[in-house]
């Protein structure tokens, strides 16, 4: 008894089969890629010394129509061999062969539909071609990539730039409403600043980006400072990200581990107020108390200026570069083997598909590679360090551009308190 096997995977949409346990022991497996060469060599093999048992995952890895695979099935009754289908409840027991190839037929023509359509995805994906559906706010569609729209893009670009410049997005939103009108959710402002098409990438199935596709509204340097803000806001407790106090979600009580909220305190009659830092959920009794904001603020302006350029001259910066070089490294030989590719076409080694299908794999593994790039500390760390370690540099911003420094190195301040006394303790991100 003769058992052979058959698996048919379409580069352009299917992941690639790795034979494996079928549950019988099989004298030959006939794997096709692409086109079903393996499958006229079964054929032939079958006319000249034929199986008894032919296994394959689906029917419809026999053709790319049901007339074929109906042919097909014929051809293989007429030489007594039972195919089985391990995915289907299919086996083709002499009697048995049209019954059950009629139960399966719709569901036969549903499954290549849906493949037609998602090849069709699949050439779009390997020209590059935006996907389906409506195209981002701030772009068009044209023929084959996406090109921007100059009365929607200046809004985007604006949006861009509020959030950079204060880190809120609640905030940036509110700009939006107030100076042009236009009115989103929060959600969908963090949709925008996450959405690879206005960094110039397009987004394909299974998170697989292709960079430089098309012209971006933002740069990579402003993308990538994007993603440090929406990081460090991730870690703030929800809505002080657009809280306009400057230390607003990082403030903990050491005592009671309770974090801190600012709140104000006026007189009657009188237009000054009085801020305070007060637990928000103290469990002591009685309750740790509040401290002046002002104290605190400056407090924190002086341990700054004092442990920030420790603590960055404790990086190890060496270790740092060499994780760049690393990928900018792996990231050259990829781009390298791309070059390659245009006179590997020419000599007839790969044909052009088998080409497109390479690139584009090339092309979204340099993407992701660049993407680990960005996520990594600027080099220039230790310059910024010292510069924004004068007091001065402090006192002259205003609250919201002192939130905005604050969350870009500190993690938490702890407020350590003591028997007639409290001190600072400021944890930063790196």
């Amino acid at each position: 008894m003769k058992i052979i096997a058959y698996s048919y995977t379409d580069p352009l949409i299917d992941s690639s089969f790795e034979p494996g346990d079928w549950g019988w022991d099989v004298d030959r497996v006939y794997l096709d890629l692409g086109q079903r060469l393996q499958l006229q060599q079964l054929f032939a093999d079958c006319k000249a010394e034929p199986a008894s048992y032919l296994l394959i995952r689906r029917l419809e890895e026999l053709g790319d129509t049901v007339k074929e695979v109906s042919d097909r099935l014929n051809e293989l009754e007429a030489m007594d061999i039972v195919v089985i289908a391990t995915e289907q409840p299919y086996t083709s027991e002499k009697g048995n062969l049209r019954a059950e190839l009629l139960k399966l037929l719709q569901e036969i023509q549903r499954q290549q539909r849906s493949r037609r359509i998602r090849q069709g995805h699949a050439r779009n994906r390997l020209e590059t071609s935006p996907p389906p559906g409506k195209p981002p706010y701030g772009y068009r569609r044209s023929k084959d990539k996406y090109i921007i729209d100059r009365s929607t893009s200046p809004v985007v670009k604006d949006f861009f730039e509020q959030f950079l410049l204060y880190g809120s997005l609640r905030g940036a939103v509110r700009y939006l409403a107030k100076k042009y009108g236009k009115k989103i959710s929060v959600t969908t402002g963090r949709r925008w600043l996450t959405n690879p098409v206005y960094r110039g990438n397009t987004a394909y199935k299974d998170d697989e980006i292709i960079s430089n596709t098309h012209s971006p509204i933002i740069s990579q340097e402003e993308a990538a400072q994007v993603d440090r803000l929406l990081r460090r806001n991730s870690r703030l407790p929800s809505r002080t990200a657009s809280a306009p106090r400057s230390l607003a979600g990082l403030v903990v009580c050491a005592e009671c581990q309770s974090h801190m909220t600012v709140t104000r305190v006026t007189q009657h009659r009188q237009d000054k107020e009085y801020l305070y830092l007060r637990p928000i959920s103290c469990p002591q009794s009685p309750k740790c108390r509040a401290i002046a904001y002002e104290k605190v603020l400056d407090k924190t302006i002086t341990k700054v200026c004092q442990d920030l350029p420790l603590a960055v001259a404790g990086m190890n910066f060496p270790q740092l570069d060499a994780i760049k070089n690393s990928l900018g490294e792996a990231i050259a030989r990829q781009q390298e083997i791309l070059t390659q590719l245009p006179a590997l076409v020419e000599t007839g080694v790969l044909d052009a598909e088998t080409a497109k299908l390479r690139t584009y794999k090339l092309r979204t593994e340099i993407s992701a590679l660049q993407a680990k790039l960005a996520t990594l500390p600027p080099v220039n760390l230790r310059s910024v360090a010292q510069a924004v370690s004068i007091p001065q540099f402090w006192l002259d911003l205003s609250e919201s551009e002192r939130r905005f420094y604050f969350r870009e190195f500190i993690r938490q301040i702890e407020i350590v308190r003591q028997a007639t006394d409290w001190n600072l303790q400021i944890i930063f991100i790196f």
